[in-house]
């Protein structure tokens, strides 16, 4: 006959009831290739601030700048927010075709601030530093009012559910895109600061903006492609650089100022169609 020691028997069963647990993990909790892309997002916005701080940031407050390497420096922080915009815009898309963990809503959720939050902000407090008319203090409060808009307007993204196809608000990456790009246009500080507040208020607006799908997202896709070239040109001091420059920024601020407009006209439009339709009915 075998004999248990019931000293032992505890420490055996919780070692089996261990290895099951283990074994009986949902594959929802591992990590999926849009798992993956996201972490890319993430990765990429950490980055642009790495690059920003010691590029343009630390080389000003040694008195070591070199005109070049801030150019190069803050042009690589900016393309690599636009990597990170990428890299968003194609989790979702790899998620919706292929398996999407339990995780994903929430590491994008954490992605994005990193990438469309915390780096845009830190490059607005860094145009406020090294800019010859900027206000240091002011600036950080420009900063603090963009990094805000992005976490109120994520945390509402995971709260609010709207109808298929629209966002609520100005997303979080052209926000971000629109941001960097006021800052590098360099128009005098009191209007690249109402331009960067007034952003931020799109961003926790009820303003619907279409969701980057089919030829948007191709045409989405397009143009952070064409504005990395730009970005190169002016990094690398290619004829026309800083022309292409001025006018990529110069299309990025002018496509966050005319959707809102055309969104707003669209609803308007649609408001006055729903009550003559109403009127209408009354009437017969």
């Amino acid at each position: 006959m075998t004999v248990i020691d019931p000293d032992t028997q505890p420490g055996w069963v919780a070692e089996v009831e261990e290895d099951d647990a283990a074994d009986d993990m949902p594959l929802s909790t591992r990590l999926s290739i849009a798992d993956t892309l996201t972490l890319g997002n993430a990765i990429c916005g950490f980055m642009a601030v790495y690059f920003t701080t010691t590029g343009v940031l630390i080389p000003h407050l040694t008195g070591n700048e070199d005109g070049g390497m801030a150019r190069h420096s803050a042009a690589m922080a900016v393309i690599l927010m636009l990597l990170a915009s990428i890299f968003d815009l194609f989790d979702g898309l790899v998620a919706r075709k292929l398996r999407a963990s339990a995780m994903g809503a929430e590491l994008d959720n954490l992605s994005d601030l990193i990438s469309f939050g915390l780096a845009p902000a830190y490059f607005v407090v860094t145009w406020g530093m090294v800019a010859p008319d900027s206000h240091q203090r002011v600036s950080v409060v420009a900063a603090v009012v963009v990094l805000l808009a992005v976490i109120l307007r994520l945390a509402r993204f995971s709260c609010v559910t709207l109808r298929d196809g629209i966002f609520q608000g100005m997303p979080s990456p052209f926000g971000a895109l629109t941001v960097v790009a006021i800052v590098l246009l360099e128009l005098p500080f009191v209007p690249t600061l109402l331009a960067i507040i007034g952003v931020a208020w799109l961003m926790v607006s009820r303003v619907e903006y279409p969701k980057p799908r089919g030829r948007l997202a191709v045409a989405m896709l397009s143009w952070i492609v064409l504005s990395m070239g730009m970005l190169a040109a002016w990094a690398l001091d290619a004829p026309g650089g800083q022309m292409l420059l001025q006018t990529g920024c110069s299309l990025q601020i002018v496509l966050g100022a005319m959707i809102p407009v055309f969104a707003t006209a669209r609803r308007v439009n649609t408001f006055r169609d729903n009550r003559r339709e109403a009127r209408s009915a009354q009437i017969q």
